[in-house]
């Protein structure tokens, strides 16, 4: 967040390094914001501290937030394989303020172009863009 490495932390104030709730908050409504509204309508979460601004997030973009019930990974499958594959990249307890916005987008990109047995060995970007083709065909009106 803007003010990292160059002003003294606060006691109790936002985590500047971009890992407190205030971080994800803002970096979550950034990205999914230009989403079209029937892909944003919800996110399912664990319980986390990252995720302390939920209902602010809730107001800023819409999307309504469950959480997963505690030690029960099974109802956030796809999430928890997504993250065994991030920390192939990124170790636990990794800071991530290490990279620049360019390297973690590359990372992104990798993760988004392989294939994943739970979409039927499509890659996820293709299955999103499916997905939002589907929606854009649906939602334009015809004439005649």
């Amino acid at each position: 967040m803007e003010g990292y490495g160059t002003q003294e932390r606060a006691k109790n104030g936002p985590a500047l390094a971009g890992r407190g709730a205030e971080a994800v908050r803002e970096a979550i409504t950034k990205e999914i914001i230009g989403l079209p509204g029937q892909l944003r309508r919800s996110l399912t979460w664990d319980r986390g501290t990252e995720l302390a601004q939920h209902a602010q997030l809730r107001i800023d973009t819409g999307v309504q937030v469950y959480f997963a019930d505690p030690h029960s990974p099974w109802q956030r499958g796809t999430n928890e394989n997504t993250n065994g594959l991030l920390r192939q990249y990124f170790p636990k307890g990794t800071d991530l303020s290490r990279w620049n916005a360019e390297e973690l987008a590359a990372v992104a990109f990798a993760l988004n172009t392989r294939p994943r047995k739970s979409l039927g060995w499509r890659t996820p970007a293709e299955a999103f863009s499916d997905h939002l083709n589907l929606l854009l065909s649906s939602s334009v009106a015809t004439t005649g």
